[in-house]
């Protein structure tokens, strides 16, 4: 099959866009009074560049931005999204804390692991728990006299203890 000068057009029309398309950046949204998010996401699709490339831009904003205020910025999470279907764009998002040099925090040299989602439930539930059977077991006087005369034959109780012990699980019985 022979490529017509309109496919080839066609072809390097999608490369020029992919080029041009490259990475968008969302702004940088305030989360709380000193914790900041930002998006990027890369609108090349398959064409566009790695995961790393998209994760450095991402980290450079957030620098950019703590540096603007005279700060450094702390990771917080992040999380990126690889290409999906049609306009599914990779993405990389992350949180970030703006700090003085000098905060505590900032010596904190790990990410803190967070879940994607938070379920609060704060009704209070009352439950009458036992560990213990507390029913009323049924006396089995067979088996009971029965261990009891084991323990005499074995010389573990005496003739006058095993007599005590029967009369006392003969009137529990009754």
């Amino acid at each position: 099959m022979k490529w017509n000068s309109l496919a080839w057009f066609v072809i390097i029309m999608l490369f020029v866009v992919a080029a041009f398309t490259g990475c968008k950046s969302t702004d940088i949204v305030q989360l709380s009074p000193d914790t900041y998010m930002i998006t990027v996401e890369d609108h090349a699709g398959i064409f566009g560049g790695s995961a790393a490339k998209l994760k450095d831009k991402t980290i450079r904003e957030a620098n950019a931005f703590a540096e603007s205020k005279g700060k450094i910025a702390i990771p917080v999470a992040m999380k990126g999204t690889p290409v999906g279907g049609f306009r599914d764009w990779a993405s990389f998002e992350y949180q970030f804390m703006v700090l003085d040099k000098n905060d505590p925090q900032a010596l904190r040299t790990s990410l803190v692991p967070r879940p994607d989602i938070v379920v609060q439930k704060t009704d209070k539930i009352s439950a009458d728990i036992r560990t213990k059977d507390e029913t009323d077991k049924k006396l089995d006087l067979y088996t009971e006299l029965t261990k009891l005369d084991d323990l005499r034959k074995k010389g573990l109780i005496t003739d006058q203890e095993f007599e005590s012990q029967k009369q006392k699980l003969l009137n529990q019985a009754n």
